[in-house]
């Protein structure tokens, strides 16, 4: 299969080896993964800050780029919930039903991750190996807009070596929200706190999410209280194997 992969900015920009993993992983199951060069940002923080104008014209944009695709992958459910949930109705609302029809035909196409592997490539074992113990966050749009549900749970049930912890409380958001963490900075704090309260409780070296805006934050805090536990993509998780050793910096 021909799979386009929509990078996001926050990978692109802070995140690049989750990109790489992604595309690792791909080819490592024998398909051919294309990167369209002309993509940018795909409107969704223009569009939760209510600049829906500006955001018209970057789901436009994507609409151009991700058109001729078969299948597009993104390593964020934030993002591909973006595509799903706002690009069509951001159009319409504009006036712009040819628009809208375009985006939805995009959408329709779009996949998270997880949602790629398991239900339109059929794969639960990607040959993954990570000696490791890790607990599993389910991010707020994956959960609650994409509703990949266990996917990505039943994807890391199959990594060789790893050792599977639950998180309390899994489905409490982290706090992170995007602009949410900076306008709302205290509630933020709080709900970071309880979140790696949690983590830290299972006794994981590793949490992992499929949202590198969450591992961000969750990372960030983590990082500030000096724990040994750090955060890595699951893409970076279900990419390891055997054979390329950890790249993740978990020893």
């Amino acid at each position: 299969m021909r799979i386009a992969l929509f990078v996001t900015c926050l990978v692109d920009a802070l995140f690049p080896r989750v990109g790489q993993a992604t595309t690792e992983l791909l080819e490592r199951l024998g398909h051919e993964v294309v990167f369209p060069t002309g993509q940018t940002c795909c409107g969704q923080m223009h569009t939760n800050t209510g600049y829906a104008r500006e955001a018209v014209e970057l789901v436009r944009h994507h609409v151009d780029v991700f058109e001729g695709a078969d299948v597009v992958v993104t390593p964020s459910g934030s993002c591909a919930g973006s595509v799903r949930h706002q690009h069509a109705a951001l159009a319409r609302d504009a006036g712009d039903d040819a628009l809208a029809r375009r985006a939805e035909a995009v959408a329709a196409r779009t996949y998270e991750l997880s949602e790629l592997l398991v239900d339109v490539l059929g794969v639960f074992d990607v040959g993954a190996y990570y000696p490791h113990r890790v607990t599993y966050h389910p991010t707020c749009h994956s959960l609650r807009v994409l509703r990949v549900g266990d996917r990505p749970l039943r994807l890391l049930r199959h990594v060789a070596g790893m050792t599977l912890l639950e998180l309390p409380e899994a489905e409490t958001c982290c706090g992170f929200g995007g602009t949410f963490a900076v306008k709302n900075a205290p509630t933020s704090t709080a709900m970071l706190a309880d979140k790696m309260r949690h983590v830290l409780g299972t006794g994981a070296e590793v949490a992992t999410a499929g949202d590198a805006s969450c591992l961000m934050h969750i990372g960030g805090g983590l990082t500030r209280l000096r724990a040994a536990t750090r955060t890595v993509h699951l893409a970076e998780i279900l990419a390891s194997t055997q054979a390329s050793g950890d790249r993740t910096g978990i020893r």
